[in-house]
């Protein structure tokens, strides 16, 4: 069985990247463009990993982070922050958050697949 993969991301060329490189590595894909839907695809489409941007509307990535490490059904799942905000502040609250990786655009699509394949495995 394929692994679920969330992309959350209010940059519509950036889902459009990603989308496709999972799609192509293999996994079953769901979107989102903001942190309130993100948390309703997250409970919809039960995904073991999410690529989450910390900038969006309504809700950000550290908010979206934070609901789901509080919600027991979803604590377990797999976050990658995939962000521009590099700087080590918002790197140790993500850390702290309880994401599992902190990759800072731009990336490399092959280093992303292989942190994706490392956390599923």
């Amino acid at each position: 069985m394929s692994h679920r993969i969330l992309i959350v991301d209010d940059e519509p060329n950036i889902v459009i990247s990603l989308e496709y490189l999972m799609k192509k590595e293999g996994f079953q894909v769901a979107v989102a463009a903001d942190g309130e839907a993100a948390l309703q695809q997250a409970a919809a489409f039960a995904p073991d990993l999410i690529l989450l941007d910390v900038m969006m509307p309504k809700k950000s990535g550290f908010e979206v982070c934070q609901a789901l490490r509080a919600d027991p059904a979803q604590a377990a799942v797999k976050i990658i922050m995939l962000t521009a905000r590099g700087r080590e502040t918002e790197v140790t609250k993500g850390l702290a958050l309880g994401v599992d990786a902190y990759i800072t655009k731009p990336f490399s699509t092959k280093d992303l697949v292989l942190q994706i394949k490392s956390l599923l495995a």
